[in-house]
């Protein structure tokens, strides 16, 4: 009985959504099971560019793709977290660690691919446990990626009787750059390199191409798979899109390297087949993994050089470059304890501009609504943590040294809490981004004298926050006495602000939901100044044993 090219289409179609999905659920089932360690490997196993690639590889390997990691990898680099030279060696590892999935394909184990995945249904369905739920995960899809790899087969066996087909891959086979682009395109539709290998490696395993096209392909499928870090920077940091030309950059020298030396390639990868005795799927993963392998150690020691032709390519200042630490030295903490304590004051001095600075650019994108203004914030917030995250470590590295005088350790206990308080700041001003944002994006509107009211205030505590930032000195305590001068007028200005408010309900001047939104503002902002005003509070008694009543700390 003939099948009719739509059931062999659909066949197909469904095969490759169900291994997309197998993917995806292996992935998400080893990223659950590894919890916060993924970002924790690629934060601190990247100091140099081996062990980078070495993370690189082992986070692949665990979430199954090679763009997630990429994308996670242009998070830190956004943040803060890693260099632009860091993420160099990241990518040149998820690129090696991807073809663990042409591996997996290559084992030959398809038969048991419906069993695998019974197997993992039954985990996730009768057992509560999440550890066996995780593994249940990765079991169903692990079974339903060589299911689908069944269904695609299936469904591309019958091209090799279609006359255009098969002078499509006679093209190819003569043409390099077609099948080059044949891969591209494929990669840039189904967004997954490791989908495009499994049917090329299909399409080999049924003599629908021989290597001539095979290998082209798959240089062309290594190209289009940057797409989706391409998108994930598109709304990114400069770092972040500077990360995303790294990949494409990266890829692109490999494809040519390889376009260049193309009979060597096809006799190399020829031979590995007949030497080792190769299945014909394992053949294409053998010569992905060569491909990666070989394009790694070509350009690693080129990882300054790639640094510099993107920043040429993509210019600006980095942020995290003006407002990166450079001063909390751990050498300093037994040397000299005093010097050490000044170090750790003077970058929260820097954390504090940057909280200031953080603030006036969300002041700017309330008074223009310009997007880009609001990514400037969310983007300062995500740096905020990160410095605040290693000035928290050295101080509390610091802490643990017992030679220390009585004076350092309240210069200590003082600093931190300093810290804390510019964090909570940061994360309200980011809050704050956020519902607003929010409120732009949707149809609520808030009255003319809503909107004045909070640039009223906006302004008030902008003006706290930068003398805040200018006077903190734990030694020379001068100049904060106005700081909580200036929050105790703002207390008075939000309480007008909430009595008209209360007015302009009344009046029906404004609706509910806006009103709500409004109070949330609001409330934002004075949580704002109250953390400016008990920075001040902190330095000025930080050498007293009780403070005063006024002083409040608002979490």
């Amino acid at each position: 009985m003939s099948i009719s090219p739509l059931e062999l289409f659909f066949t197909f179609i469904g095969g490759l959504g169900i291994f997309l999905y197998g993917i995806k659920q292996m992935g998400d089932g080893l990223q659950a099971a590894a919890g916060d360690r993924l970002r924790e490997i690629l934060n601190r196993m990247t100091q140099t560019p081996i062990r980078g690639i070495f993370a690189g590889m082992i986070v692949t390997i665990l979430i199954q793709s090679s763009s997630g990691t990429t994308v996670i990898t242009i998070g830190l680099v956004s943040a803060g977290f890693i260099t632009l030279r860091q993420a160099i060696g990241v990518i040149m590892g998820a690129n090696i660690g991807t073809t663990v999935t042409a591996f997996i394909i290559g084992l030959n184990i398809g038969d048991y691919g419906l069993p695998v995945l019974a197997l993992g249904s039954f985990m996730l369905f009768f057992f509560n446990k999440p550890v066996i739920n995780n593994l249940g995960r990765v079991f169903f899809g692990f079974g339903a990626l060589f299911f689908g790899l069944d269904l695609m087969g299936n469904g591309v066996k019958p091209l090799a009787d279609l006359p255009w087909f098969t002078d499509l891959m006679l093209q190819m086979s003569d043409s390099s750059f077609l099948g080059l682009a044949v891969g591209l395109i494929l990669t840039l539709i189904v967004q997954s390199s490791s989908a495009t290998i499994a049917i090329l490696q299909n399409f080999y395993l049924n003599d629908l191409v021989d290597l001539n096209a095979a290998l082209p392909v798959l240089l062309g499928d290594n190209i289009g798979t940057t797409i989706t870090a391409i998108l994930a920077a598109l709304v990114g940091s400069l770092a972040a899109k500077r990360a995303a030309a790294v990949h494409v950059i990266f890829n692109v020298i490999g494809a040519i390297i390889f376009m260049v030396l193309m009979p060597l390639f096809i006799w190399y990868v020829g031979t590995l087949e007949s030497v080792l005795h190769l299945n014909k799927p394992m053949t294409i993963a053998f010569a992905h993994a060569s491909y990666n392998i070989i394009n790694t150690l070509i350009q690693l020691p080129f990882i300054g050089v790639l640094a510099w032709i993107v920043t040429k390519i993509v210019p600006g200042r980095d942020l995290s470059e003006d407002y990166k630490p450079n001063l909390l030295d751990p050498n300093l903490m037994k040397q000299s304890p005093q010097l050490a304590i000044q170090s750790a004051q003077t970058e929260i001095q820097n954390l504090s501009s940057l909280v200031s600075d953080t603030f006036s650019d969300l002041k700017e994108y309330v008074e223009t609504g310009n997007s880009k203004t609001y990514r400037r914030v969310i983007e300062k917030v995500q740096l905020t943590e990160n410095i605040q995250e290693s000035i928290r470590k050295y101080l509390m590295r610091m802490n643990d040294f017992e030679n220390r005088r009585q004076a350092d350790s309240e210069n200590l206990a003082a600093l931190l809490e300093i810290t804390r308080l510019l964090t909570k700041a940061s994360h309200l001003t980011g809050d704050f981004a956020e519902k607003y944002h929010k409120k732009n994006e949707s149809d609520l509107l808030l009255s003319e004298d809503a909107k004045l009211g909070i640039e009223t205030l906006m302004h008030h505590i902008e003006r706290i926050l930068r003398l805040t930032s200018e006077s903190i000195d734990i030694y020379n305590p001068s100049g904060l006495e106005e700081v909580i001068q200036l929050g105790n007028q703002s207390n008075r200005i939000e309480n007008k602000l909430r009595q008209d408010h209360v007015e302009r309900l009344n009046t029906g001047a404004c609706s509910p939901d806006s009103g709500a939104m409004y109070a949330e503002l609001i409330s934002d902002l004075e949580r704002i100044g109250y953390n400016a005003r008990n920075i001040s509070e902190t330095i000025l008694y930080t050498t007293r044993e009780t403070l005063p009543d006024e002083f409040i700390v608002y979490d």
